[in-house]
């Protein structure tokens, strides 16, 4: 029996669903049958419970399964015929109107991929970044390291406080002559010019003495994150306890051998800051090219988004803002007010970059290839201490493994468009491509 399809508005459709109430029927029967043998009722065996009583208690329930299987099934069989890709769940509901004798009738309501028109790939720009791991790079690496291995010492007591000191102090901020949440501390330490505090506030403590007091005015920005007092100028009275030079160790054999190179030596040590950099780097760039390669690729696309589609898109990030705000500790994180609406604008260009990838990927024989994948989760191991045992994580996990290929088959697809698209190459300075 021909599935007749009406189109209602640009992707979404509707058909009738028809089942015979003596279908129904004969099916609630059977699998009230089947629940009678096992069901349990006082005063009566298990097993023996008349078919009465089965009916009376589980008969709705029972007829509801029924009803959801058999709509489900009418509405895959319909759907195949009429050779329809659905995007997202039905809509379903009861057909207005009386029906016909002996039968029930639904109006199945729902969304279809769209057609997708590729524009002309190759007159599409596509910057194409490229970044080189210098010896500034190396060296400016190998120096945070070293930070992070730092000793302090006493400033002697005739110096002042200097940048890349550790201070220790006490503090008390007032506004408008009363005190405020977070605005005291005592034995409060942080090193002058790393940015741990506002900069009026490094400033102010800059050549300082032990035992030294100064009292000033520091203004908090505007977008400063404690909202009771962001834009607004405080009075803070600091008073310096200790005062404490850093110690950065030597760039030498020992340090290298502290951090674990084989060789034991400095050029063992800039070798293996150099291969750890450029493996950085890489994704980095990547990343950048991957993004610029989508931005072209919404540019020439034409099609219609399923706002079913959309609307789970939604509906995930929103589920994930919420699991975001309970790992940071916020309270009534499931519950808080979060407006779909924030989520619209990206996850409609998500849907609409999936498709669009989706179509490349299928028309161009883009699919992650075995060898791809295991290429790719071998070289993100190296950055581990056991790269074997990386491997081994990722292919022994279906979802970590579709991970991987999600990330294998986007590369496909920005290889496949710059081999196609007008690129403008960039080389991207080291200290830019780290700071994005």
């Amino acid at each position: 029996m021909a599935v007749t399809v009406e189109t209602l508005e640009k992707l979404e459709r509707r058909i009738t669903l028809t089942l015979a109430a003596a279908t129904i029927n004969s099916e609630v029967e059977t699998r009230l049958k089947k629940l009678s043998r096992t069901v349990k009722a006082d005063g009566f065996r298990p097993g023996k419970v008349p078919m009465s009583v089965v009916a009376q208690r589980y008969g709705y329930s029972v007829h509801y399964e029924v009803m959801n299987d058999k709509v489900g099934e009418v509405f895959s069989s319909a759907v195949k015929e009429a050779n329809l890709r659905v995007a997202g769940a039905p809509r379903i509901a009861e057909k207005e109107g009386t029906p016909e004798a002996g039968q029930v009738s639904f109006d199945a309501t729902f969304e279809v991929y769209p057609d997708i028109k590729m524009g002309d790939i190759t007159t599409a720009e596509v910057q194409r970044v490229s970044t080189e791991v210098t010896d500034a790079a190396i060296n400016k690496t190998i120096d945070i390291l070293r930070k992070q291995r730092r000793t302090f010492a006493q400033r002697p007591a005739a110096g002042g406080a200097e940048a890349e000191d550790r201070v220790t102090i006490d503090f008390e901020g007032k506004i408008d002559g009363v005190p405020f949440d977070g605005g005291k501390a005592d034995a409060f330490q942080f090193i002058i010019g790393e940015g741990q505090m506002l900069e009026a506030f490094d400033k102010a403590v800059r050549g300082m003495k032990s035992g030294d007091s100064k009292t000033f005015p520091l203004q908090f920005p505007e977008d400063y994150q404690g909202k009771e007092v962001a834009g607004k100028e405080a009075d803070f009275l600091v008073t310096v306890k200790k005062i404490e030079m850093q110690n950065l160790p030597e760039v030498n054999e020992a340090f290298a051998k502290s951090l674990g190179i084989k060789e034991g030596t400095v050029e063992g040590l800039r070798a293996d800051v150099k291969r750890n950099l450029e493996r950085e780097v890489k994704f980095r760039v990547l990343a950048r090219n991957k993004a610029s390669v989508m931005d072209a690729l919404i540019k020439v696309a034409e099609l219609d988004v399923p706002n079913s589609l959309v609307n789970g898109e939604i509906e995930r990030m929103v589920e994930g803002a919420r699991a975001d705000l309970k790992k940071r500790g916020i309270k009534d994180a499931e519950t808080a007010p979060i407006p779909n609406e924030i989520f619209q604008p990206q996850a409609e260009r998500r849907v609409r970059l999936g498709l669009v990838v989706g179509e490349l990927v299928r028309s161009n024989n883009l699919q992650a290839k075995p060898d791809q994948l295991q290429a790719h989760i071998e070289e993100m191991a190296q950055s581990y201490e056991k790269p074997s045992e990386v491997v081994r994580w990722y292919l022994g996990d279906r979802q970590r493994m579709a991970e991987v290929e999600a990330v294998v088959v986007e590369n496909n697809v920005a290889n496949f468009v710059l081999s196609k698209a007008v690129v403008v190459d960039k080389a991207l300075p080291f200290d830019e491509l780290m700071a994005a």
